[in-house]
């Protein structure tokens, strides 16, 4: 797999010099740096170690052979562009130069790289010409006790000279060796290409240069500028100064962009595929305060953020501290003046406004930050994404994403799990009813203990209704919906609500719910009530008594009586056949069954037809035609009914 060196170090101390020895490539190519001496911008270049024979790929190298080289400029005003070059690199090449030693960026930038994930490299001591023997040992002995508690303690250091040459080829053993051993870890399935150059080529239109950190480009797809939702498609392609039709991660790519301007692009934006990346202004951290910082970052203290090739202000937002003291880490939240797309693992750098320097920094783990109090108990829940387990991790991101969940491509970001990787999580968490696939048509799954703490929040609100409104048989779906459910995706509600149906929990009975336990029951005094109304209707028959004349004498009012009538309703034991006009269940059943006969000799019915078959006097005669109507028994046609259907 391809791998990228970075260079590191302190101004004027020979990268750049050191590189054109090594490749013969000058990356200093800006006017101005011919003019003042001094890289400025980042600078690019390959060399070619060849370690064994085998196919050549289509830039005509074994990609195993071929070393991605980032020059980074060295002087302090220009750190910025240096960690815009770190990032992606596999490992540094730290310059220091014999006749100067140690310097305030050489420590800067070490710390730089071991910030952004860096955990390898070597050493390479310059301009030994301009040094004796006994002063070069004692620039090493004193880089060595330097770097022996960093990353590069146990790295090789070799003395080298750009302008004589010697030691050019001892380097170059030790970048062999070094690359043999290296295997970068990239994702293959996810593209994305940091922006951090941007130019008019004649005859070819805008293009946009970097480091492939993951995945593969090829000639004629589409693609994005992430944060913005700038699209174009990919007109041609170059990685170390060769066309090709496909690029791969670890090796610096060159992008024709079609139908886009110098202007519409930034440096540090990202080039990806369209919809894999979800642009957020606020992410979450572990957040780690170098040892050499010189005081405390306080609560709600900005930054300059550096993340990938971009450069923005941010705010640091610690959540179970007031101040993250040098040497601690803690979680914390990061809110940008406008939003950024990145991937959980990313690294960052962060700088201080006064001295401008490194300070901070540390991984993302939230790259869509989640809704988290200070000093709550979601403080350790978030903690739990920084752990090494791919299960923990993708079970924690869903459980704080609450009832929104996760589509399969927010937690391919939000994991940072190749394809397969991320299929056989969601495999183990969901037999273990951790991870809930609740929408199959948008992918989207949502934590597990959440999923059964709504399914209890739901069996409680149900258990809660039937308390307060022990006559109602049940709730209506629409209105648990928009009740219970109001707050979470129709999908999960409609999820949960199934599941308890199908366990039995539930029971639905047309668009009534209830929990299965549950039956209409009345106080004694409500039971007094409902015998006395069923019994006068019955008494009245067809000629039913007035309702108010009823409850008079039990000293209830038509509202406080509401529930028993709602409730002899619903059983067929009283029918309303006007505002106040309530029947006997069988007495309409009887004057039902007396029209259907007298329909069955007659076409047509008259209103005084119907008073000399039922004996009703007008009070009754007219609401009761009415009643027939609107049940579709008998159809108005001018003065007479019709029969409209047999019983």
């Amino acid at each position: 797999m391809p791998v990228i060196m970075g260079t590191a170090g302190h101004i004027d101390h020979g990268k750049t010099t050191l590189i054109k020895a090594l490749t013969g490539i000058d990356c200093d190519r800006l006017s101005e740096e011919k003019k003042r001496g001094i890289t400025i911008e980042l600078g690019f270049a390959f060399l070619d170690l060849k370690t064994r024979e085998g196919a050549e790929t289509e830039t005509g190298q074994d990609d195993e052979s071929r070393l991605g080289i980032v020059d980074v400029p060295g002087h302090e005003r220009f750190v910025k562009n240096m960690v815009a070059g770190a990032t992606g690199v596999d490992f540094v090449m730290l310059v220091i130069a014999a006749d100067e030693g140690i310097m305030p960026q050489t420590r800067e930038h070490l710390e730089i790289c071991q910030l952004l994930g860096v955990n390898s490299g070597l050493v390479a001591l310059t301009k030994t010409d301009m040094v004796d023997e006994e002063w070069l040992e004692m620039v090493k002995d004193e880089v060595a006790v330097w770097l022996e508690p960093t990353f590069l303690g146990n790295a090789p250091v070799v003395p080298v000279s750009s302008h004589t040459g010697q030691g050019l080829d001892e380097l170059k053993d030790a970048l062999r060796t070094l690359m043999a051993g290296f295997t970068p870890g990239r994702r293959s399935d996810l593209f994305r290409l940091p922006v951090d150059r941007v130019f008019t080529m004649k005859g070819h239109g805008t293009v946009v240069t970097g480091t492939m950190i993951s995945g593969s480009l090829s000639v004629g797809e589409e693609v994005r500028l992430y944060p913005g939702d700038v699209r174009s498609k990919v007109r041609s392609l170059q990685s170390h100064g060769a066309t090709v039709q496909t690029a791969r991660a670890g090796r610096r790519t060159a992008a024709n962009l079609q139908g886009l301007e110098v202007d519409d692009i930034r440096r540090g934006d990202v080039l990806a595929r369209p919809d894999t990346l979800f642009p957020a202004q606020v992410w979450d951290m572990e957040l780690t305060m170098l040892e050499s910082s010189r005081r405390p970052l306080k609560h709600r203290k900005e930054v300059h953020f550096h993340h990938g090739a971009r450069e923005v202000l941010a705010r640091i937002y610690l959540l179970d501290r007031d101040e993250l003291k040098p040497g601690e880490t803690a979680v914390c939240q990061v809110r940008f003046i406008e939003p950024l797309a990145g991937v959980y693992g990313d690294r960052v750098v962060l700088r201080s406004f006064s001295p401008l320097r490194a300070f901070a920094g540390g991984r993302v783990i939230g790259p869509r930050g989640h809704k988290v109090k200070r000093f709550s108990p979601q403080v350790e829940a978030l903690a739990a994404l920084a752990h090494e387990s791919a299960e923990v991790v993708a079970e924690a991101q869903l459980e704080l994403a609450g009832p929104q969940g996760l589509s399969w491509s927010e937690l391919l970001i939000m994991t940072n799990l190749e394809t397969k990787a991320l299929e056989k999580t969601l495999g183990v968490l969901g037999g273990q009813q951790k991870a809930i696939l609740f929408d199959r048509e948008a992918r989207r799954y949502a934590g597990g203990r959440l999923v059964q703490e709504l399914t209890d929040g739901l069996l409680d609100w149900l258990a809660a209704f039937h308390r307060k409104d022990s006559m109602k048989p049940g709730v209506q779906r629409g209105e648990l919906g928009s009740s219970w459910g109001k707050r979470m995706p129709p999908k999960l509600f409609h999820f949960i609500l199934e599941r308890l149906l199908r366990k039995g929990d539930v029971v639905a009975e047309q668009e009534l719910l209830r929990l299965k336990d549950h039956a209409v029951s009345l106080a004694s005094d409500q039971e007094a009530v409902c015998t006395a109304l069923e019994a006068a209707f019955r008494e009245g028959g067809a000629t039913p008594p007035n309702l108010k004349d009823v409850l008079e004498p039990l000293g209830l009012t038509a509202r406080q009586a509401a529930p028993v009538l709602k409730l002899l309703q619903d059983r067929g034991e009283l029918v309303r056949v006007k505002d106040d006009m309530y029947y006997c269940g069988s007495a309409l059943d009887s004057i039902r069954t007396a029209i259907v006969g007298f329909f069955e000799t007659h076409t047509e019915m008259s209103a005084p037809d119907f008073k000399e078959l039922t004996g009703l006097s007008r009070k009754y005669l007219i609401p009761v035609l009415e009643y027939f109507d609107k049940e579709k028994l008998t159809v108005r046609v001018g003065d007479v009914r019709h029969f409209r259907k047999r019983s």
